[in-house]
């Protein structure tokens, strides 16, 4: 597989402070760039586990996941593709909500995001936990579209948009960091648009 750095975007006069450098504002359009088709899951037989290094392993269907008590996040996506995207709503449930029934072991530092496809993308601990991660299910007061990783996705709205994996699965806790799709294709293992964090050695 080849990575580009060919992704470029739209120059803007009277650059605005809220983009990361090396960002457009994508404005009305969300841009769809995966590299896998796109499935169609049904909502009934959907489920989200997690799992790893937590005290008490947990799969939720989805009418499950829905009983848990809400969250919104409420802000901006950046994609590694160079655009951002302002004013978007997710709804869903934060992932502190879920650990508070799983429980993680003191010796978890790592997170593998899994999504339904067979995709993964690798975090730390510390991008999911204290109120930075949620999975989510609706947007701007809709249901996610399946091309945009419905029925659910992670979001991990700081980190490049690709850590916010679409179609999850669940999220495996782990002791020692294990790189996932991008991250083994040469994508960096961070991610952190205010850091240029694209590829592996930026």
């Amino acid at each position: 597989m080849v990575i580009t750095r060919g992704f470029t975007g739209r120059g803007r006069a009277g650059r605005d402070p809220r983009l990361p450098p090396g960002q457009y504002d994508a404005g009305d359009d969300w841009p769809v760039l995966h590299a896998e088709a796109t499935p169609s899951i049904d909502t009934a037989t959907w489920t989200f586990t997690i799992d790893g290094l937590v005290d008490t392993p947990t799969t939720w269907t989805w009418d499950q996941i829905h009983a848990l008590p809400g969250d919104r996040y409420e802000g901006a996506i950046h994609c590694v593709t160079t655009w951002s995207k302002f004013g978007m709503r997710f709804d869903g449930v934060s992932v502190d909500t879920l650990l508070d029934v799983t429980g993680v072991r003191d010796d978890a530092a790592y997170v593998m995001a899994r999504s339904h496809t067979g995709y993964t993308t690798n975090l730390p601990i510390e991008d999911v936990v204290d109120g930075r991660a949620w999975v989510v299910w609706d947007v701007n007061g809709a249901p996610l579209d399946d091309i945009h990783g419905g029925p659910a996705r992670l979001l991990v709205p700081h980190l490049y948009f690709w850590k916010s994996a679409k179609w999850v699965s669940g999220l495996k806790f782990m002791a020692e960091d294990q790189q996932g799709f991008w991250e083994r294709n040469g994508y960096h293992d961070h991610g952190d648009p205010w850091l240029e964090q694209r590829y592996q050695g930026d």
